[in-house]
């Protein structure tokens, strides 16, 4: 197991955990053929692309952590029902 591997499961520091499960769950289900995960991957994407902008954003604003932990995160998404 890499030294990275605890960081990318650490819901503090990685806030698509459970998209990325899923892709990967789909992949193993699927005998890895990439068409039938499609929905999937999409969604791991469109997780990384959303928390990337408010990290920046953060990052512009000089809050300090640029990416929000997970409870923050929960309370951003509860803010945009």
């Amino acid at each position: 197991m890499s030294r990275r591997t605890p960081q990318l499961r650490d819901h503090d520091i990685n806030p698509c955990v459970v998209e990325t499960d899923a892709s990967r769950k789909c992949m193993d289900d699927n005998n890895y053929k990439k068409d039938k995960c499609t929905a999937y991957f999409l969604k791991y994407k469109s997780c990384r692309k959303f928390w990337h902008d408010i990290m920046m954003q953060r990052k512009r604003n000089g809050v300090k952590p640029e990416m929000p932990t997970a409870e923050e995160r929960k309370k951003i998404l509860e803010s945009m029902g």
